[in-house]
């Protein structure tokens, strides 16, 4: 009797491959340190990319704050009134009383205010620097009736002069105050010699030359003569082409622009209609919502620019070191060793270049905003998420080239 129990089968254990973090970091590190120079080139991609990121985003909030306090000083500051006497009452004389200014600026938080209408001159009345018509013409310049306190809440720059008074408008003086083309066109360019102006055969006596305004920047091309002058010479405006200008304290404008009718015309406040400056919340949100978009999409592409410089640097680098992709498959090195390798390699160059692109957006914004006199703004977490973005797009950009390692045969390989 042949006792046996059942053939038992000894059993091998393989050890599997081992592939830790150290030989991870050291390998990758190895591999970017055969080519320095091409591995500085290849995380030269992301530091461009993340830095035109940084910058962009840091430079738009930069921009949007002065934007911010350019509408809190100009826009939320301006209200405009509107004659509408003809709309109400076609035989209606025009809104405006004659101390239409004292009335307005008499109200709490205006600083200052005027009334001002385009005069409609004759089709054959041009403007002239002489008396007669000459090469230094002015041709079909506008011509501008204005009071004296809407060249104060014009706020202008003058080059040289100065504007007219209350005195000069009360008296009717033939005065003028040009902008800086017309003064070019009609060749004046000193007011030491008490140059005059010509419109039609009246002249007027210029006393100031605008460079540049805050507001209504359309009298840089405009010869502005006193609001009564241009009563006494051509008559008073026509129905609804009188204006007033009206700049007020900072937060004053809206109670202004409800009181302003009533305090013009209390008989009737209807023939006037106040424009108050729109919400500068939701003008500067719009304004500040466009830039981030622009700029978004623009840092956007120098970081896919830069994920496209990785992925083909790296790629090349798969093919130029087959011969050891395959030596370490047939040392026992597994497909995802390969790809771990080749994906931390383009990760660690990633990252390094969104450090570095990092401090380069910081110190461009910085830059930026000394040389143009502003308050730098970069937020925590841009600065926070830019590493890691140049991190993400390495290893985004490495994922084909990283697969295309762990495909090859090591037989194949070894073989060229």
């Amino acid at each position: 009797m042949i006792r046996g129990g059942p053939r038992t089968r000894r059993s091998r254990s393989v050890e599997p491959s081992v592939f830790s973090l150290g030989d991870l970091l050291g390998e990758s590190l190895a591999g970017m340190l055969q080519r320095p120079a091409r591995s500085a080139l290849t995380a030269l991609g992301t530091v461009l990319g993340v830095g035109a990121f940084v910058a962009v985003l840091g430079l738009t909030a930069t921009a949007s704050s002065q934007i911010d306090a350019r509408f809190n000083s100009l826009s939320a500051t301006e209200v405009s009134v509107e004659d509408k006497a003809a709309d109400q009452n076609e035989f209606a004389a025009p809104a405006f009383p004659p101390d239409a200014d004292a009335r307005v600026e008499g109200l709490n938080g205006v600083r200052s205010a005027g009334v001002y209408w385009p005069v409609r001159l004759p089709t054959d009345v041009t403007v002239r620097s002489a008396p007669v018509d000459d090469a230094g013409s002015g041709g079909r310049t506008q011509v501008v009736a204005a009071s004296p306190g809407v060249l104060e809440a014009a706020e202008p720059t003058l080059s040289q002069g100065r504007i007219y008074d209350d005195l000069m408008s009360e008296d009717g003086a033939f005065v003028a105050v040009i902008g800086s083309g017309v003064a070019a066109r009609l060749g004046i360019t000193t007011l030491e010699t008490r140059p005059a102006v010509f419109v039609g055969d009246q002249p007027f006596t210029v006393t100031g030359i605008i460079e540049n305004t805050e507001r209504k920047a359309d009298l840089l091309l405009s010869v502005v003569v006193p609001r009564t002058t241009a009563e006494k010479v051509w008559g008073p405006p026509e129905g609804g082409s009188a204006t007033m200008l009206v700049s007020t304290e900072l937060g004053a404008a809206q109670q202004v622009a409800r009181l302003a009718p009533t305090a013009l015309r209390p008989d009737h406040p209807e023939y006037l209609k106040a424009l108050p400056p729109p919400d500068p919340r939701l003008l500067r949100s719009s304004v500040g919502d466009d830039l981030n978009q622009l700029f978004l999409l623009l840092a956007g592409i120098c970081l896919i620019i830069g994920a496209v410089g990785i992925a083909n640097t790296t790629l090349v680098s798969v093919l130029e070191r087959t011969g050891e992709i395959g030596l370490r498959r047939a040392l026992g090195a597994r497909a995802r060793h390969i790809t771990l390798q080749f994906l931390a390699e383009s990760g660690v160059l990633g990252a390094l270049g969104g450090l570095v692109g990092t401090s380069l957006g910081v110190v461009t914004v910085v830059g930026v905003a000394v040389a143009r006199d502003w308050t730098p703004v970069v937020h925590p977490a841009t600065a926070a998420a830019a590493p890691v973005i140049g991190l993400v797009t390495g290893v985004l950009a490495g994922l084909y080239p990283a697969w295309r390692a762990s495909r090859v045969q090591p037989a194949e390989a070894l073989r060229r």
